[in-house]
Formats: C-alpha cells, sequence, structure tokens
C-alpha cells in the first residue's frame, strides 16, 4: 500500500437532501476508508435565494488518488449515482455536490474533465460558514496551509461575522 491522501471533501444538498447526503456517504464508504463524518448543518442556500435550505457535512478520507482522479472518478462516480445534473447556475439545486476542500496540507490548482480550474483548499473555507464549520469540527486543530490559522479559529470567525440567526 502506497502513500495514503488524508482528504477533506465537503458535501451539500437541497434535493431529497435526507436521503441523497446520507447516502452520498455510503457511497464514499464503499469506494474508500472514510476516517471520520461531521454532523449534518442545515444551512441556508447562497448566490441563488430562491431554494430550499441545504444539508452540508464533511467527511475525511484516506486514498491514494490525486486531485484529477479524486474529482473525476471517486467524486463524479458518487453525484453521477445520485443523478447529480449540473445546471447553468452553479448555485442551482442539486442532489448532492461533493467537493474536495482539503488534500493533506498541500496548496495546488488543479484542472478536472470539465476543464474549469479549482484550487485547494477549496477557497470557500476562508468565506463561508457552510464549508468551514463542518470540517472545522471534524479537524478543530488542523490549520490553514495558506493562513495558518486553526481551522477551528476560521469558523468561529466566519460565524460571528454571518448576521444569520439559527440557520447559516
Amino acid at each position: 500500500m502506497g502513500f495514503m491522501n488524508r482528504v477533506f471533501l465537503s458535501l451539500g444538498s437541497n434535493i431529497n437532501r435526507e436521503h441523497n447526503l446520507p447516502a452520498a456517504v455510503q457511497l464514499l464508504q464503499a469506494r474508500v476508508p472514510v476516517i471520520a463524518v461531521s454532523a449534518v448543518y442545515e444551512t441556508a442556500p447562497s448566490g441563488l435565494k430562491d431554494q430550499p435550505n441545504f444539508f452540508n457535512a464533511a467527511v475525511l478520507i484516506e486514498t491514494a488518488l490525486q486531485a484529477e482522479a479524486i474529482k473525476d472518478q471517486l467524486i463524479a462516480d458518487v453525484e453521477t449515482a445520485l443523478k447529480r445534473e449540473r445546471q447553468e447556475d452553479k448555485n442551482a439545486p442539486r442532489t448532492i455536490d461533493i467537493d474536495i476542500a482539503f488534500l493533506n496540507d498541500t496548496v495546488l490548482e488543479y484542472i478536472p474533465a470539465d476543464g474549469r480550474p479549482r484550487q485547494i483548499p477549496d477557497p470557500d473555507l476562508l468565506r463561508m460558514v457552510h464549508a468551514i464549520v463542518p470540517i472545522a469540527e471534524l479537524a478543530p486543530d488542523m490549520h490553514h496551509p495558506l493562513t495558518d490559522e486553526r481551522l477551528e479559529a476560521i469558523a468561529a470567525r466566519l460565524l460571528a461575522e454571518s448576521d444569520r440567526k439559527g440557520i447559516w
């Protein structure tokens, strides 16, 4: 067994979310070792506001795959199995959305099969409560490789800046 990457994935669903979020975790577990799963958080949509609230969670997995293969094989398999349909508006409702939040403590840009460059760590971790809070729950003392802040501190700051009460 070669070197295993520790990968944090962000999951979100607002179509049949009670089914699709746990189903995504089960589909991941069938493919790779899942080390930890966060609690589920209900969050308000960003961007396109007129849609159902999301359920968000994070998982920590181990895999020998690199970023492109994680996105194009592992994530694509799970999103396809749960009938993810990509809309013109990237903030449109979805059965499941899975993003690579962290890949070890590396900082990189990669280009998956869809040709749209992605960054690791996911830039949303520094600006979106729904992205950072579930991951900070799993790894509160982990340091963000770009800012060197503890994830728990980033989550606390974004929560404090959030003007929403209850569902953020």
